[in-house]
């Protein structure tokens, strides 16, 4: 990825099910190798597999890279009342 990275965009490259790469995470919530959990300018990403780690992590741009077998990823953007995701609330 040898582009200029813009922290209020939000990029999913996945590479043969087994690498992908995320732009725009504010923060990883949790993590294991089966799930991440993820804050993204786009709203909260869960990511599921086998023998997910991280290959790279740069707060400062927001980028991560996860290898392992993807299984699939899915985005909460749902805001309760008070503000907080249906995951906020869950992982409390």
């Amino acid at each position: 990825m040898d582009t200029v990275l813009d922290n209020t965009k939000h990029e999913v490259k996945v590479i043969d099910r087994g690498l992908i790469y995320l732009t725009g995470i504010d923060k990883i919530i949790s993590f294991d190798s089966e799930e991440f959990l993820m804050e993204s300018v786009m709203g909260t990403v869960l990511l599921k597999g086998e023998g997910l780690e991280i290959v790279k992590l740069d707060t400062h741009d927001g980028v991560v890279s996860i290898k392992g077998i993807i299984n699939s990823y899915t985005y909460d953007d749902v805001k309760k009342k008070d503000g907080e995701t249906f995951f906020g609330k869950l992982f409390k």
